[in-house]
């Protein structure tokens, strides 16, 4: 199946590169991005550090809900999508400090005990995207703790009539001929939907239109 990923690799290489775009929502269902690099990995836990009078504060304490987005230099995309959450009162100072002694500049950010604005979140229910952009393209869905990862993308229906138009028009060939027709290889798979636009019968649909 090509790369050999997992989760833990996957957090591995959002540790490595360090500044990470995360976005939220806002009152108005307005995105808003930003980028972070005070984040600590311990297992499959996520910490971060933000203070309390930022918009960015306000907006996980509302929706308890956060996207992260990296880019590797190896052409690799890592998106986690989860739930976000206060770290516990009595465990607050603790990970402050533990996030100021790996990141020493930002005692010039928040000198002496200014840092006490600032709050710990933790994401440690989520889903993570894998996206190999080396040709072919290679993707991969995983989950940390108990949350279940999103199906999507296109898949051939029974009402295939076995006439090769998706076969000879996927970008990166990620349609096998079968004896019953013809299959797209989910991990290849660019969701781009030009299958589906192109399909004469419309046998093709969405996964997550099939729910």
């Amino acid at each position: 199946m090509g790369n050999k990923v997992d989760v833990d690799v996957c957090l591995k290489k959002l540790e490595l590169v360090g500044n990470i775009s995360m976005a939220t929502v806002d009152e108005t269902g307005m995105p808003r991005d930003r980028i972070i690099s005070t984040l600590l990995f311990e297992g499959r836990k996520i910490f971060f550090y933000t203070a309390r009078g930022k918009h960015f504060y306000k907006e996980l304490v509302e929706t308890k809900k956060v996207s992260m987005l990296a880019y590797t230099k190896f052409n690799e995309q890592i998106r986690l999508n989860g739930e976000v959450n206060l770290v516990e009162q009595d465990k607050q100072r603790e990970y402050i400090d533990k996030i100021f002694e790996k990141y020493p500049y930002l005692y010039n950010v928040y000198p002496e005990k200014t840092n006490e604005i600032g709050a710990i979140f933790v994401v440690e229910n989520a889903e993570i995207e894998y996206f190999d952009l080396k040709v072919p393209v290679y993707r991969e869905y995983f989950s940390i703790g108990n949350y279940e990862p999103k199906k999507v993308g296109f898949v051939i229906t029974e009402k295939c009539i076995k006439c090769g138009t998706c076969f000879r028009n996927c970008p990166q060939k990620a349609i096998e001929q079968k004896e019953f027709g013809y299959k797209i290889r989910q991990y290849n798979c660019l969701h781009c939907g030009n299958c589906f636009e192109k399909c004469p019968v419309k046998a093709i649909t969405r996964i997550e239109d099939m729910d």
